[in-house]
């Protein structure tokens, strides 16, 4: 079906004035950042608001984490024991410092990855969950791609430097941006996710295996939360820092405000002696974000017109009523006011009968600059039958011969 374009200029007019209908200032914003690639998300619809080499495929080192404990929380059995591996227990720095041979239950080893970054736990982890670090690796790659990351290829399991082939151990700084937001928003473990990155302190023991089951040891582990931007901003959800030699610093956090939640990704955001880059980076996207987007509500009142119909049988009605479907709720997006919204309406010129109630004749489609965020159906309200020779027949019978 070929469709008109139709302008809603009534639509665009009250849009200007809900934002007050200010000029637009230059949209190329530069922030001030160490960073040599930096992402601030809107977690829920996944638009970057702000980006810096966002697509740039850099190492991510301990970031790397945040993947690892959301597929151990929905794969795994939180109260389960986890045997170490030689290979878990010869872990570089920093680690837990466990030993071939103990068991740990995997509750206790996900609070030491996310608060202490234990590299040696996320072996363990991996190799409970995916038979092996290898088996992990497919798994990770694979939750990566169904959730939409484009440029991911992990390897370890705690982001420590590694190569296959010509790939290496890497993200972007989209693709982390995505991670977080799923972990925080979408996964069915969320809460859980949630709550263990927001644990300030947490202990535990490792477990000995005997006749009558798993016992535990009496020694004790402690282990204390260093992401240090939980008490930096108010809203802060999550965060997980990371280092290597090749990474350089890298952090992926997010917070929530006044029904806002952002998420910040930082890849090389320096080396020893920047420590802190990474905390002012973080502060000046978040502090960007809550300064200048904020939710909309997107007036849908188009009028829409009524479409002829040839051919039809509606007694003299030559005209068919139509709506938009879904189109009840109002439509909020984030928006800035550098940002253009804009509504358009395809419908044919006209309509041939037989045409059904609620059929589908067109589509509303909202853009955000310039770019298609939503559709809606526009179908009919009433149906049309056809003027055919059968039909006039069986009327001339059943209201002039029959009677």
């Amino acid at each position: 079906m070929m469709f008109s374009k139709i302008s809603a200029l009534a639509y665009l007019l009250s849009f200007a004035m809900i934002l007050g209908a200010s000029p637009k200032e230059d949209n190329n914003t530069e922030l001030d950042l160490y960073a040599r690639s930096a992402v601030l998300m809107d977690a829920d619809s996944g638009r970057i608001l702000y980006g810096k080499n966002e697509n740039e495929i850099m190492a991510n080192a301990s970031t790397t984490k945040i993947l690892t404990c959301i597929l151990a929380l929905e794969l795994g059995d939180m109260d389960a024991y986890v045997p170490v591996s030689a290979t878990a227990a010869k872990m570089p720095k920093v680690h837990l410092g466990m030993r071939e041979g103990q068991y740990f239950r995997l509750k206790d080893l996900l609070y030491s990855l996310m608060l202490e970054s234990h590299n040696d736990s996320a072996v363990a982890i991996a190799e409970y969950i995916g038979g092996s670090v290898e088996g992990f690796a497919a798994l990770m790659n694979e939750k990566a791609k169904n959730i939409g990351c484009e440029n991911t290829y992990f390897i370890t399991p705690n982001g420590l430097d590694a190569v296959d082939g010509d790939k290496f151990h890497s993200t972007t700084a989209t693709d982390l941006s995505k991670l977080m937001s799923y972990c925080i928003l979408r996964s069915p473990e969320r809460e859980q996710f949630l709550e263990i990155c927001t644990q300030l302190n947490y202990s535990f023991s490792d477990y000995k295996q005997t006749e009558d089951g798993f016992v535990a040891t009496g020694r004790s582990y402690g282990c204390s939360n260093k992401n240090t931007f939980l008490n930096m901003m108010d809203g802060v959800l999550a965060g997980k820092t990371g280092f290597t030699g090749k990474a350089g610093y890298c952090y992926v956090a997010a917070l929530y405000d006044d029904k806002r939640t952002f998420v910040v990704s930082l890849l090389a955001c320096g080396w020893p002696n920047n420590k802190t880059y990474k905390w002012a980076d973080t502060r000046e996207l978040f502090e960007y974000g809550l300064e200048n987007f904020r939710y909309e509500n997107i007036i849908t009142n188009v009028q829409l017109p009524v479409l002829e119909v040839e051919g039809g049988i509606a007694y003299g009605q030559k005209s068919l009523p139509v709506y938009v479907c879904d189109n009840t709720e109002p439509y909020e997006v984030l928006l800035s006011k550098e940002d253009k919204v804009e509504v358009k309406v395809y419908l044919p010129k006209k309509l041939k009968a037989p045409v059904e109630k609620n059929e589908k004749v067109g589509k509303m489609e909202y853009y955000l600059n310039g770019e298609a965020v939503k559709t809606c159906e526009i179908r009919t309200k009433a149906g049309v039958e056809k003027h055919t020779y059968c039909w006039c027949l069986k009327y001339i019978l059943k209201n002039w011969v029959i009677s």
